[in-house]
């Protein structure tokens, strides 16, 4: 199903952001459609919007912390047009890519309801049959791993999430699997800049074959 931008399937969800709405007015507060180019040679699937990022500019990783290493990463690799991404008003556009995410709304704590992401599931996989059949697919966290696994009707049991994973989707589709560049994981360092940057080398790689 084509992405609905006033969709308030999920309840809770919907309730959720006219709370948020409430409290800051100036705020996107509804589904956040995916950024990018129409024909993407590399599709980035995150998990769902942030609070005080996507929620507030209306654009994915835009505005929170998650977004720093991810624009820094897709500009030095020739994804991006830029570094930064502040707002939906900057100049940063995306080259061969376009960026989306499991659920389109803001869930609380960041956490949503296995009933969510399945409701969700079919913009998600009207996403992925629109664009071309050779494509990359980038996972960011285990929950969009499982969302894209679902939107093409594919078993996890036989793609299994890890870091730094590359999985033959199809003949032409290929899905590679990062950790979630959320500040929670680079503070840790469960996801380095380094390891970050890899993913993205091997994917260059990938494109030249």
């Amino acid at each position: 199903m084509e992405f609905k931008p006033d969709c308030r399937e999920c309840p809770r969800l919907a309730k959720f952001l006219d709370t948020v709405k409430d409290k800051n007015p100036n705020y996107f507060c509804k589904p956040v459609p995916a950024f990018g180019v129409s024909n993407p040679k590399l599709l980035i699937v995150g998990l769902a919007p942030g609070m005080h990022g996507a929620n507030k500019t209306g654009r994915p990783f835009t505005g929170d912390f998650a977004g720093i290493l991810l624009y820094q990463t897709l500009f030095k690799f020739g994804f991006s047009s830029e570094a930064v991404s502040i707002s939906v008003d900057d100049s940063l556009s995306l080259i061969d890519t376009r960026i989306t995410n499991a659920v389109k709304c803001l869930p609380p704590e960041n956490k949503p309801k296995t009933t969510e992401i399945l409701q969700c599931n079919k913009f998600l996989s009207h996403e992925i049959r629109c664009i071309p059949d050779k494509v990359i697919i980038l996972s960011l966290g285990k929950i969009a791993h499982d969302a894209i696994l679902m939107a093409l009707n594919l078993k996890k049991s036989h793609y299994k999430f890890s870091h730094g994973a590359r999985h033959e989707l199809s003949s032409e589709q290929i899905l590679y699997d990062s950790y979630h560049c959320s500040k929670y994981n680079t503070q840790t360092k469960r996801l380095t800049v380094d390891m970050f940057e890899n993913i993205f080398l091997n994917i260059k790689k990938e494109m030249e074959k």
